[in-house]
């Protein structure tokens, strides 16, 4: 599904340049459940950004679903993004003046399907989420863990092939967190990619493989079964 070879983003100011991304390369392929790790300021949320083309990198080579997309223009960029990848982050970046259902819709709305489909499509995945009675309520109104909920579902609303999930536990208590984690392990074990920016290691404990950066470089990869489970 990815492959990433020499990959460098450098941030510049009039006195200072920073090496975010130093020839990284790796592979995901398809139906993988990968977790990056890292400290703070190693290059994480700059490489989820690459991966989620929100950004560009500054060089070498970025194939997704078999296309080159170093060279995108935003236009390109954002269409495919429409189409394959869903996304979770740590704050839930839920909209305060729409309700659970209409946070949900969203996606769908944006990609023109129609008002009964869209209906259809939501309550189906509000039930799957267990968070169907809560369907007319705020999201200041939930608990943090239904949130999240709410999150997961509309980033899987229109079935995306690559769910990159931000710190997806991180304003959670640990029970909330358990269960967003196995809501994206079923996720995964329905043939979705997820890749998730994480600093708990027991949250990493759940992916197939872990990609570990220092300094902009990836020094590090673990596989599932150096583990003992969950």
């Amino acid at each position: 599904m990815i492959t990433i070879s020499n990959l460098e983003k450098v941030y510049r100011t009039e006195e200072v340049e920073t090496k975010a991304l130093n020839k990284v390369s790796f592979v995901i392929n398809e139906g993988e459940f990968v977790a990056i790790m890292g400290p703070s300021g190693c290059g994480k949320s700059t490489l989820l950004n690459i991966l989620g083309l929100l950004d560009q990198p500054d060089g070498g080579s970025f194939q997704f679903l078999g296309q080159e997309i170093a060279t995108f223009s935003e236009r390109q960029r954002a269409e495919l993004r429409k189409k394959n990848i869903g996304f979770v982050f740590q704050s839930f970046n839920l909209i305060d003046e729409l309700t659970v259902f209409e946070n949900v819709e969203l996606p769908l709305i944006y990609l023109g399907v129609s008002a009964a489909e869209r209906k259809q499509k939501v309550e189906a995945v509000l039930e799957k989420m267990q968070i169907m009675h809560r369907r007319n309520h705020f999201p200041q109104q939930l608990s943090g863990g239904q949130q999240q909920r709410v999150a997961v579902a509309r980033a899987v609303i229109q079935k995306p092939r690559l769910i990159l999930a931000d710190e997806p536990t991180g304003n959670l208590d640990s029970s909330n967190g358990n269960e967003v984690m196995e809501l994206l392990t079923d996720l995964n074990e329905n043939g979705t990619t997820v890749i998730m920016v994480t600093h708990s290691e027991h949250d990493a404990r759940y992916a197939h493989r872990i990609l570990r950066l220092l300094d902009g470089e990836v020094v590090l990869e673990n596989i599932k079964e150096q583990f003992s489970g969950v």
